[in-house]
């Protein structure tokens, strides 16, 4: 038979089998003799035998699932749960040999201690408290004291780091050589040798109570702190309210000054409104309470001033350390954040005629801030968590006073459990405001 018959034979009926036409076609490519066809008949049909086993095999395979060691996801199951079950028992070790411990040396576990009284005084705190009150207090204070150090020496470190990363980049010579010293040298010496050189600047170089400096009326330094007058009555209550409220209308203002703006191209002027918000409505506070308020000054009585407020050593310490510390860091991710927008920002900026200053803050610190703000989150967190050091300068955050409530109990667990799980949330905290904000800057892609 010829060899187009044998290719119709092989091919007849199959146009929809692409597999068998693919082998029958590469099996008619050669010169057939006579009666060779049935051969390669059946040839084809053993390859279509096959190719059908196959894709069965691969069809189940992909579509049901086999309690087969060949099946790969058996075996990503089986590796799941014995992974899982190594770590359960690890912990379940470490648990009872821990309580095994714990209950041989008559140490009870359990977070009952901080409901009994502390018996300790904390040398500053923010709210009341005394040796008569609870553990749970104590542990309070110290977490108020925590993040008041993290609040404040967050904002300063910003303020001062954005300041040294635009003389970084500044035009004189001068300027931006002692930004780059500053930087090299504060960022490269360990922040623990910085509290205990700012600590000792502020015990032992000031002088004493009697011969403190009086820059100003009513101000005092000396290495008892820094003391500054109070401003005491009924009315305080009155103008805090007021001051709360004119932040919370300047942050209205101001977004729909920016929807104005936006909309029309008119400036609104912000600074002034602002101004005249925080001034107006802690003074009509004031007026309302009826005008019951006093200014109490610090007075030298003995060998220590009464009255006033007073900043002690070591917070003084701590948050001159933190700031001039994180700001070093601070200033180079203002820098590279600045020096990422493109130079054809400058010129259309200068092209219009904006003077420098309005340049950089209305065009490149805007589109800088979208390279700014992902590492300025990471120095955030390191501010905070460094403020961990101020045990070793005598300053009464968390740490400091967890270290003193286990000493006294001997829940060393439940301490350790306590300092982590304050920092963790502090932490989330400032990754969750961080990343909305980031959200908020990003560029919205079509």
């Amino acid at each position: 038979m010829p060899s187009g018959a044998t290719a119709v034979s092989c091919t007849a009926g199959r146009s929809a089998d692409t597999p068998f036409l693919l082998l029958c076609a590469a099996g008619c490519r050669r010169q057939l003799n006579p009666g060779g066809h049935q051969a390669l008949f059946f040839s084809g049909v053993r390859q279509r035998l096959w190719w059908s086993n196959m894709t069965k095999n691969t069809s189940s395979s992909s579509s049901g699932f086999r309690f087969s060691w060949n099946d790969p996801r058996f075996r990503s199951i089986v590796y799941q749960v014995l992974i899982l079950g190594a770590v359960g028992l690890g912990v379940w070790y470490l648990v009872s040999n821990t309580l095994t411990n714990l209950a041989n040396r008559n140490i009870s576990t359990g977070f009952g201690f901080l409901d009994r009284e502390a018996g300790f005084a904390i040398g500053e705190s923010p709210i009341a408290y005394s040796p008569a009150d609870t553990y749970g207090r104590a542990i309070w204070v110290g977490i108020l004291n925590t993040l008041r150090v993290a609040v404040l020496g967050i904002v300063l470190a910003t303020l001062l780091g954005t300041v040294l990363g635009i003389a970084r980049l500044s035009s004189n010579w001068l300027v931006r050589r002692v930004a780059g010293v500053y930087v090299e040298v504060m960022r490269n010496v360990p922040l623990l040798l910085q509290l205990f050189f700012w600590y000792a600047i502020i015990t032992e170089v000031m002088p004493g109570p009697r011969q403190a400096l009086n820059p100003v009326t009513g101000v005092f330094l000396s290495n008892r702190g820094l003391k500054l007058p109070a401003v005491m009555g009924d009315a305080l209550d009155w103008m805090l309210w007021g001051l709360g409220l004119a932040v919370v209308l300047i942050v209205l203002v101001a977004h729909w000054a920016r929807k104005r703006q936006e909309a029309t191209g008119q400036i609104f002027p912000m600074v002034r409104v602002a101004l005249a918000l925080l001034v107006l409505l802690p003074a009509a506070g004031w007026l309302f309470s009826g005008a019951s308020l006093a200014l109490e000054l610090p007075e030298l009585r003995g060998f220590n001033f009464v009255g006033g407020i007073t900043v002690s050593p070591e917070f003084a310490a701590l948050l001159a350390g933190l700031v001039i510390y994180t700001s070093a860091f601070v200033a180079e991710v203002v820098r590279s954040g600045i020096q990422a927008v493109s130079k054809g920002q400058w010129e259309a900026a200068d092209s219009l005629g904006l003077p420098r200053a309005r340049v950089l803050r209305l065009v490149i610190l805007p589109q800088a801030l979208r390279v700014i703000v992902p590492p300025m989150t990471s120095q955030y967190l390191n501010l905070t968590k460094n403020s961990s050091l101020a045990v070793a300068i005598g300053y009464p955050d968390l740490v400091s006073v967890v270290n003193t409530t286990l000493n006294q109990t001997g829940q060393a667990i439940e301490g350790i459990l306590i300092i982590m799980a304050a920092y963790l949330t502090v932490s989330l905290a400032i990754s969750v405001f961080m990343n909305w904000y980031n959200k908020r800057i990003a560029l919205v892609e079509r």
